[in-house]
């Protein structure tokens, strides 16, 4: 009895942790431009989160990420978090950024508004791309600037690539096909 007692309260306390994650459709952020960038309106795509910056030797990944969104533009969202957390590379304003990202890349898919991406001012929806606590798939470890959380249409993560993968490689496409 003992041990049924046990194992009944080790499911429950299972099934308990595993209702609590969220998706990432229960957050909205503020955009660039002062909008609110809501994530319950891409329900139904695949979502790309990406950490950016403007002065990183992986800013060029702009071309690719807007490539990316262009190609798949009815399964994926792009979305891009300008974050100041690697070397002083985003250490412009939001409207320096909007900017920036337009005039040199053309970027239109969604941007927020500059956030932290770890440590102990992570924004929530960090926290929760990050935490396997709180998104109840997997850890994350932002390590630099271009990393890149997969989400799928329920709004659950896939997986995460570091800043070395290229945004159209076969390892992220491979799961819009």
């Amino acid at each position: 009895m003992k041990y049924l007692l046990i194992i009944m309260f080790s499911l429950f306390g299972f099934s308990k942790n595993k209702a609590q994650a969220k998706s990432i459709h229960s957050f909205k952020v503020e955009a660039l431009d002062g909008s609110t960038i809501d994530f319950s309106k891409f329900k139904g795509k695949k979502i790309l989160v990406v950490n950016t910056a403007s002065e990183c030797g992986f800013t060029p990944q702009y071309k690719d990420l807007q490539k990316l969104a262009d190609t798949y533009k009815n399964k994926l969202v792009v979305v891009g978090f300008p974050a100041n957390n690697f070397g002083g590379q985003e250490p412009g304003s939001n409207k320096e950024i909007a900017t920036f990202c337009q005039r040199n890349y053309g970027v239109d898919f969604p941007m927020a508004s500059k956030i932290s991406v770890k440590g102990d001012d992570i924004a929530p929806i960090y926290k929760f791309l990050t935490d396997k606590k709180e998104n109840g798939v997997k850890n994350t470890k932002i390590l630099w600037n271009f990393t890149k959380i997969l989400l799928d249409e329920k709004g659950n993560v896939i997986d995460s690539f570091i800043s070395t993968t290229n945004p159209t490689s076969e390892s992220i496409t491979k799961y819009l096909k």
